[in-house]
């Protein structure tokens, strides 16, 4: 396998799947670029790059630029994907839903239950979220749980590369619409990337580590931040499994209930806000389906309840990163070790 980037996994996945199936196009701000001007015929790929060299393989065709309104381009996404199409369409950041959200849970979401069945919707909305880019409050939030509420919207976190490039082309080739949430402090990440397409299903999570002390359930980046902790502790004798959900819409709940039981003492780390974030739904469902099998109280890693600080030491504070999850590991194991 080759090493690649995170940003590089996202983009060789739109163009296996561009070339497999002609009616896969992508649209959104400054994705094509260099239309009328001189130079390179080619965007920037958006504000980091991720679809970059797309528009001089493809064409302006199949790879449209869109104005500055997310209420248009998403619109037209939803209904191409409605009409025979497979569009992407990337909504540069998450924190821009507000903009087009009615396009997205009020149309695409239920299109499939109010014509029973019989309509399909595979739209995928590529965003960006999260904090540790310097990017303020309007650019950095984690907005996953808002859609995962959502009936009808399928909901995935890829960890790394791997997961992206998987994950992507399996949301591209699903019949259902798919928010497809990119990490914006993982874009130059490495890890070991098939050449080949392949996909990961929806709703199957992984496993990426096991032991037998503390289940650790996290999500997106701060899976990375988990198996960190996990390789970190193990040294001194505190065996942890990680658990990387990938979707959030389906979920895999099977897996999640089997190894919080496996341990009997479970952390959950989630960087969205504490309030009815998936920290708090997936500690409910094992609070409810495997309360028997605990031996300590389930503790919740997550950001505070405030909006991402701009301030590289306040914003560094914000982000529940790995000193607060080997914390809350080392009290829900408390005195057995």
């Amino acid at each position: 396998m080759s090493k690649k980037t995170y940003r590089q996994a996202i983009n060789e996945a739109l163009r296996q799947e561009m070339e497999r199936d002609e009616r896969v196009i992508i649209m959104g701000e400054d994705i094509a670029g260099g239309l009328g001007s001189p130079g390179e015929q080619d965007a920037w790929g958006g504000p980091l790059g991720v679809t970059k060299g797309l528009m001089p393989k493809f064409g302006r065709d199949r790879v449209l630029d869109t104005p500055i309104t997310e209420s248009g381009f998403i619109g037209a996404a939803v209904g191409a994907a409605a009409t025979g199409l497979r569009p992407v369409a990337e909504l540069m950041f998450v924190d821009f839903f507000g903009v087009c959200f009615d396009q997205i849970f009020n149309q695409a979401a239920k299109f499939k239950y109010m014509f029973g069945g019989k309509a399909v919707t595979p739209v995928v909305i590529r965003t960006m979220y999260g904090a540790g880019f310097r990017a303020a409050s309007q650019h950095s939030q984690c907005l996953y749980p808002v859609f995962t509420h959502i009936p009808g919207l399928k909901v995935a976190l890829p960890s790394n590369p791997y997961e992206a490039k998987g994950l992507l082309i399996q949301s591209i080739r699903d019949d259902d619409p798919v928010i497809f949430f990119e990490h914006k402090a993982m874009y130059d990440l490495e890890g070991e990337v098939p050449d080949e397409p392949y996909a990961i299903p929806f709703g199957e999570a992984n496993v990426t580590r096991e032991g037998d002390d503390a289940t650790i359930i996290a999500f997106g980046r701060m899976v990375n931040f988990a198996n960190d902790v996990a390789d970190k502790l193990s040294k001194q004798g505190i065996s942890c499994t990680v658990v990387d959900p990938r979707t959030t819409s389906p979920l895999d709940t099977e897996t999640i209930l089997e190894t919080a039981a496996e341990t009997g003492r479970v952390v959950v780390v989630d960087e969205a806000h504490p309030r009815c974030n998936m920290a708090t739904d997936v500690a409910a469902l094992i609070a409810q389906d495997a309360f028997d099998k605990l031996k300590a109280p389930i503790k919740m890693v997550t950001a505070p309840h405030c909006p991402v600080p701009f301030s590289p030491a306040l914003e560094d504070l914000y982000i529940p990163g790995p000193d607060k999850i080997e914390a809350a590991v080392r009290a829900v194991v408390g005195k057995a070790h």
